[in-house]
């Protein structure tokens, strides 16, 4: 490591990432996480207790987001006494499963990026 560049050591990399339309953020991370947690969980209510958010909070953020996309993520099923449940669409699953791959990638090419520019700065 190149003298007085000890600080380098201590840095990392992060990114966040999500879609846009116009100057509003549609999708990232954050509805991923939900789409996932309802297919884990068979519900929008369950997935939104297991995330610690409000089910009022979860249904209007997968809503906004069906709407800015034109797309429809869940099959809601209204519950009686038991509860309802909820499943993923076609396209939900398929949101839920390419989504995270886009992620993985582009958090592969920020890694190698963050990688040459350390090498630059000497370490």
């Amino acid at each position: 490591m190149a003298p007085g560049r000890d600080y380098l050591s201590s840095l990392s990399v992060g990114f966040k990432l999500w879609l846009s339309r116009g100057d509003k953020g549609v999708f990232g991370r954050g509805k991923w996480e939900l789409l996932d947690a309802i297919h884990r969980e068979g519900s929008l209510r369950a997935a939104a207790d297991m995330l610690g958010i409000s089910y009022r909070k979860a249904w209007g953020d997968l809503r906004s987001a069906e709407r800015a996309l034109g797309v429809c993520f869940l099959e809601r099923h209204r519950g009686g006494s038991a509860g309802g449940e909820s499943s993923l669409t076609e396209e939900g699953k398929q949101w839920r499963r390419e989504y995270i791959k886009f992620h993985d990638e582009v958090a592969a090419s920020v890694t190698a990026a963050y990688t040459r520019w350390l090498e630059r700065m000497g370490r």
